[in-house]
């Protein structure tokens, strides 16, 4: 007799459907329309322009939207790029915005703000906009970078950098629920293993300030000063996130595999922060083998989900090969569009229904632990780290009939 998960790739279980997902990590949204050149740039991690004569639209995250996010416009899945984008202007960014976040089924949405090419939602807008809660990741460079500022303009003595990003990190507010790292993007991964010193950190803070003070950009790239903002945050008993692999186009991928933070890491664990690797694609595997190792270590698929589109499943079921379940988590990594909370939400939903269903229909967990696994993943993992309350009970994981068609 066919179980209820048959064609399993095709079926959200309810247990995962009704989850009220905690985003761990992702971004604010724009709050203005988009021509076809601007929505397609937000697509692609890429910044060059899509070559004359071709689209995003041709990729799977393109054809996700025009599968999964057209119904929520009130078109048919699989409108054409053109009628999509015309509905989309016609609603305007405000309603779009509200329904692509109503539909994702997020209760809470933990929002790195560090990086703000332009204004974008705060995280208590996206909460808001959202029916959840929202929380605020501090980007430890964009705090060593506000500082550098205050000493080169005479506010501060170099000496101070080190005591004052303590008192900074110490002083942060009520809503900062976590820390975040892109020595990624900046340097690497290849940090030192141990603990600077602070004569150290004053040293490689007196040679970064000497180049801003001789015309370089205001951008933190030191392997010394990165390592440190991340003990100072260990120090502080904050969770610290750490971008891994995959990224925007000035970040070198072959310097971003998480092996590199093996030292640290080790190092680290006796302080019993969490440590959250984010994105991870393609070294997945990687992060969950670190994962396993090391008990504070914890790790996410975020900006792989909405980018593989229908490959979403066999990106997940690889990193879960070796991760114990408590310490992976569900994150969107979304980034300007709504349309990528949605796709983060559903296709996360999708691809761990179809895991945990061969598990069932296999007999290698029960429905009971499946339901349980799901929750630790989609919530509980993420309340815990970050100490979020629980949302009330009686609110539903999608709140719009729209989206709770578009799953199935």
């Amino acid at each position: 007799m066919p179980t209820p998960w048959s064609g399993h790739d095709h079926v959200v279980l309810p247990c995962v459907e009704s989850l009220r997902l905690v985003d761990h990590h992702c971004h604010g949204l724009l709050t203005r329309d988009l021509d076809r050149a601007g929505f397609e740039r937000m697509l692609t991690e890429s910044d060059a322009p899509t070559p004359a004569g071709t689209t995003l639209f041709d990729s799977n995250i393109g054809f996700a939207v025009r599968r999964w996010c057209a119904p929520v416009l009130d078109l048919p899945p699989l409108s054409g790029p053109e009628e999509y984008l015309a509905r989309r202007r016609e609603l305007g960014v405000d309603e779009v915005n509200r329904r692509f976040l109503r539909a994702a089924g997020i209760s809470a949405f933990c929002v790195d703000a560090g990086y703000l090419p332009e204004p974008l939602m705060s995280a208590s807008e996206l909460g808001t906009t959202g029916g959840g809660t929202g929380h605020d990741i501090l980007r430890l460079e964009r705090l060593a970078e506000s500082l550098a500022v205050d000493i080169v303009t005479g506010q501060l003595g170099v000496t101070h950098f080190a005591d004052t990003i303590r008192e900074r990190l110490a002083g942060a507010g009520p809503t900062t629920v976590g820390l975040k790292s892109v020595a990624a993007y900046r340097v690497g991964l290849a940090l030192p293993a141990t603990r600077p010193t602070d004569r150290e950190v004053t040293a490689a803070a007196r040679e970064w300030l000497a180049m801003i003070r001789r015309g370089a950009p205001i951008r933190l790239a030191s392997p010394l000063l990165h390592a440190f903002l991340i003990w100072t945050g260990a120090d502080a008993g904050l969770p610290i996130q750490i971008h891994v692999g995959y990224g925007d186009a000035d970040l070198d991928l072959q310097r971003c595999n998480p092996l590199l933070l093996t030292g640290l890491l080790r190092t680290l664990a006796p302080t019993g922060v969490p440590i959250l690797l984010l994105h991870c694609y393609p070294y997945h595997r990687e992060a969950g083998y670190l994962a396993q190792l090391l008990p504070t270590v914890h790790m996410d698929v975020g900006l792989a989900v909405q980018n593989v589109g229908r490959r979403a499943t066999a990106v997940l079921g690889e990193a879960l090969e070796l991760v114990p379940f408590s310490r992976f988590l569900f994150s969107s990594d979304a980034f300007g569009l709504g349309e990528l909370y949605l796709l983060g939400a559903l296709l996360f939903r999708r691809a761990l229904s179809a895991v945990l269903g061969e598990g069932i229909a296999d007999g290698d967990w029960t429905e009971t632990d499946a339901a349980r696994v799901a929750d630790l993943i989609g919530a509980g993992n993420a309340r815990r780290i970050y100490r979020l309350s629980e949302p009330g009970r009686e609110t539903t994981a999608v709140t719009t009939s729209r989206a709770r068609d578009s799953l199935h």
